[in-house]
């Protein structure tokens, strides 16, 4: 499967900005700007990123569309560089504060760019769920209170390696999952349900799809639990399990509707012989 122009255009902006890991490198070159890099290595990243974000803005400004693929991909290449950069020189208290931002960056660019590779038909700036809903926001802006709130008062309890290192396996499994179930169902996917059958989408029954109905949300499950794990918030990560298991309970039931309507029978059986791998999830059933 080829990449399409605007799938490109992401990895391009991406990756420049993530040479942001480049900037104490600078340090090399000279004592003074040693000392300068290790006291001012966060405000030396931001200005390093802001010229990069000058130089895509004159490249693409003319092409509309192709701009704001580009700044939005340049901007999330720049917070997953930074997140790796405060893992390895900010204060331990927040270093898994760095390996958070690191996976959200990620997780949204990747969202975008699997779409390129697999679905280009359905690529959308929405394809990089960054405007997934105002819930969506509420609950990253929440995690980010927990964790500074915590961090002020009780800072070591930000330093619970073991309970971190769970969480991003819980990250990097789902995230696994989620993108195995995307390019096993290639252009049946849609981050959007469709009210209507396009042609060509048959039922996905292989692959993951065989040993679960709805990889695609186990692994979003998993990778949503999973970031708050790593932030040690007790709180969000009761939070974010019931809210997520309840949005992926309606949402299973709002899909299994329309893949019943598209193919009857064939899903039927599939409902009968595949459970859907969310926990305590049944999904929607058919009354005959």
């Amino acid at each position: 499967m080829a990449i399409s122009t605007n799938g490109r255009i992401s990895l391009y902006c991406f990756c420049v900005n993530l040479t942001v890991l480049l900037v104490p490198c600078l340090g090399y070159l000279s004592r003074t700007l040693k000392y300068v890099v290790e006291d001012y290595w966060i405000i030396m990243s931001i200005v390093y990123s802001v010229g990069i974000q000058a130089h895509l803005h004159l490249v693409y400004k003319r092409r509309g569309y192709a701009y704001k693929v580009a700044w939005r991909s340049g901007v999330l290449g720049f917070f997953f560089g930074l997140g790796l950069l405060i893992v390895t020189l900010a204060d331990p208290s927040w270093c898994i504060f760095g390996c958070y931002m690191s996976l959200l960056s990620f997780f949204h660019f990747s969202e975008y760019l699997t779409t390129a590779i697999i679905n280009p038909k359905s690529l959308s700036l929405d394809s990089f769920l960054l405007n997934h809903s105002k819930e969506y926001c509420i609950a990253a802006l929440c995690s980010w209170l927990e964790f500074c709130t915590e961090w002020y008062f009780f800072s070591h309890s930000k330093e619970i390696r073991w309970l971190s290192a769970l969480g991003l396996l819980l990250c990097v499994v789902g995230e696994l999952i989620r993108k195995g179930a995307m390019f096993t169902a290639g252009t049946n996917f849609n981050h959007i349900i469709q009210s209507h059958r396009e042609e060509g989408h048959v039922l996905v029954t292989h692959g993951l799809y065989a040993w679960c109905r709805h990889p695609s949300y186990i692994g979003w499950f998993w990778w949503s639990v999973g970031t708050q794990v790593v932030l040690c918030n007790p709180l969000c990560i009761i939070v974010y399990a019931v809210a997520s298991w309840r949005f992926f309970r309606q949402r299973v039931v709002e899909e299994e509707i329309t893949l019943l309507n598209f193919f009857g029978e064939d899903y039927v059986n599939y409902q009968r012989r595949v459970p859907t791998g969310l926990p305590f999830i049944k999904g929607y059933r058919l009354e005959l």
